[in-house]
């Protein structure tokens, strides 16, 4: 009689990679053993020694990386080459295989769709409802620890689902039309967009320089009194709106993603920037 997963166990493993696919994400194996924990209820359904048992395992704490919602689609399809494995229509080297190849492809669109697109959008959406009314600022971060756990539950077991079901042939077809690269790129230009968005509504940055003077109106015959004749930061956005902060989070990401900043060097320097930035405000009278 031909070996199936129960509908039990494939809830068992899905929900032990969903609550702990980063409780032991290291360098030496990445993902490797939160792997191992999920695909262990499906091992010891699917073989009855304790040496098909520990050689299923040994091979699913191996290196393994991509992005865990959409990543869970990966776990379903081994899942299903387990199950052809313990029937003798899979072969080890083949799972191996596998698991490495969809690292590549899960890691992109995950990382596009949901980290770089998803997660930005309903952060901006939270975060202008929290700001919009202050005696109802608490229903932002309240309506995004509400949705973003049900939505990612959602989605993440729909795809185990649809890994297992369909299998490698699934992903194969998807692959090969060409509709990865064209989901991939449209879901990173969305998530420049989104990410541009977020600069110009919520990073802050002027240049607190004026010239200001008491200038005399030959037409009313009158002393005006503090008149701003010239604006730093109203002449830049004139030019360019909002290039300060574009500028600072252009040079924030440099730092990051090319000088290896920690993210503690980087608020430390934006800290220092302020203060540098109110000093000099102070010093031209502009928070005087």
């Amino acid at each position: 009689m031909a070996k199936k997963i129960s509908e039990k166990t494939l809830k068992k493993s899905f929900w032990n990679w969903f609550f702990w696919n980063g409780c032991s994400q290291q360098a030496e194996s990445m993902l490797g053993m939160a792997f191992g924990q999920a695909m262990a209820p499906v091992v010891d359904e699917l073989y009855d020694t304790k040496e098909e048992k520990a050689e299923a395992l040994k091979r699913h704490v191996t290196l393994f990386n991509t992005e865990a919602q959409v990543g869970s689609i990966c776990n379903g399809i081994v899942c299903g080459m387990e199950e052809a494995n313990a029937n003798g229509e899979c072969t080890p080297e083949i799972i191996g295989s596998v698991k490495t190849a969809l690292i590549g492809p899960t890691s992109a669109i995950g990382d596009s769709l949901w980290v770089a697109t998803i997660i930005p959008i309903l952060l901006t959406i939270c975060l202008s409802i929290s700001q919009a009314n202050a005696s109802v600022a608490w229903a932002g971060p309240v309506l995004y620890m509400v949705i973003y756990p049900i939505c990612t539950c959602i989605i993440s077991w729909k795809l185990y689902k649809f890994g297992y079901h369909t299998g490698l042939e699934g992903m194969q077809k998807f692959m090969a039309n060409g509709k990865l690269d064209m989901l991939t790129d449209t879901m990173t230009i969305m998530g420049l967009i989104v990410v541009g968005a977020l600069t110009a509504s919520f990073v802050s940055m002027s240049l607190p320089i004026q010239i200001v003077k008491d200038v005399y109106d030959v037409t009313t015959d009158t002393v005006l009194e503090a008149q701003v004749l010239f604006n730093a930061d109203s002449m830049l956005n004139s030019v360019f709106p909002n290039i300060l902060p574009l500028g600072l989070t252009l040079f924030v990401y440099y730092l990051y993603a090319k000088k290896k900043w920690s993210p503690m060097k980087l608020m430390g320097l934006i800290l220092v920037l302020a203060a540098i930035l109110t000093a000099i405000g102070f010093a031209c009278g502009v928070y005087a």
